[in-house]
């Protein structure tokens, strides 16, 4: 039954990358809408925890508020795989067109010095565009992927990546050290992007995020600290139909790992509060 689970997603999926960018914008706008509605509407697992992360983040919200807040949640995420399938076919034109940038030359200034760079962010809108966006102005991405059961669907997804021109790493299960090739893309002058606001190791560093206990990935820090290259926060948001991405200061090297890592939960957390409908956190994050 698993076999044949893992079967089905993968047809899905690959459905889905080709049928929906055949389809008008407008129609797929609306069918993704409806089925984000449809998705909140059962209520399962997924929406319940994204409703718990997000009332983490509003504490001050009524039960009502936070309930809009999870739909818009839900249509913001279901945008994000609305994206996904058809990002391939947009234009270079389109996908540096459709992203706007605040404090961009935090980002840029820290490239300029050729220690390569690090940026950490969050689950939040589109990543995969902000990939795009980056190497087509000039800093081509190197990330590190989840591994996805079925590994027919992970090979999409790593495929779908590198024709948006990232070099896309396996979290487990490749044949080189992740961290040493990070290494040495950084030492080369390169720039690392890492969605860092889920730790999937349970060796994450403890931090405290809008005032509770979680724990996120060291190996941003860690990697800034073993190579010098500075660490940059950055966080995303819709607005109409564009992305911004907003580039907060350069995280300070010194108090070790895991102070960098608190720094760096401070700063999603201010891009998280000012737009939490485009937290797409349906994981629990929390601790307590």
């Amino acid at each position: 039954m698993e076999r044949v689970r893992h079967r089905v997603v993968d047809l899905a999926f690959a459905l889905s990358w080709t049928l929906v960018r055949r389809l008008p914008e407008r129609t797929v706008t609306w069918l993704f809408q409806r089925a984000a509605d449809r998705t909140f509407r059962r209520n399962g697992r997924g929406v319940r925890r994204l409703r718990g992360n997000l009332a983490a983040v509003r504490p001050e919200a009524t039960p009502a508020e936070v309930d809009d807040l999870t739909h818009a949640g839900m249509r913001s995420y279901l945008r994000y795989w609305q994206e996904a399938f058809r990002l391939p076919e947009w234009t270079d034109e389109q996908i540096v067109g459709r992203v706007r940038t605040v404090n961009e030359k935090v980002l840029r200034d820290a490239y300029a010095a050729g220690q390569g760079v690090i940026c950490a962010l969050p689950h939040l809108a589109n990543y995969d565009h902000a990939g795009a966006w980056a190497g087509l102005t000039g800093m081509p991405v190197s990330t590190v992927a989840e591994r996805l059961q079925p590994e027919s669907l992970f090979d999409r997804f790593i495929a779908y990546r590198k024709k948006l021109g990232m070099e896309v790493l396996p979290l487990t299960g490749g044949d080189d050290d992740v961290t040493g090739v990070l290494a040495e893309r950084l030492r080369a002058g390169g720039f690392v992007c890492l969605v860092a606001d889920r730790d999937l190791s349970e060796r994450g560093v403890p931090v405290t995020f809008f005032g509770r206990p979680s724990r996120m990935p060291a190996g941003p820090a860690a990697l800034s600290l073993k190579t010098g290259a500075p660490l940059v926060p950055a966080t995303l948001h819709y607005d109409g139909p564009d992305l911004v991405i907003t580039f907060h200061a350069v995280v300070e090297p010194d108090g070790g790992a895991a102070a960098m890592t608190q720094r760096c939960a401070d700063a999603f957390a201010l891009g998280i509060a000012e737009h939490p409908q485009d937290w797409h956190m349906l994981q629990r994050i929390f601790l307590g």
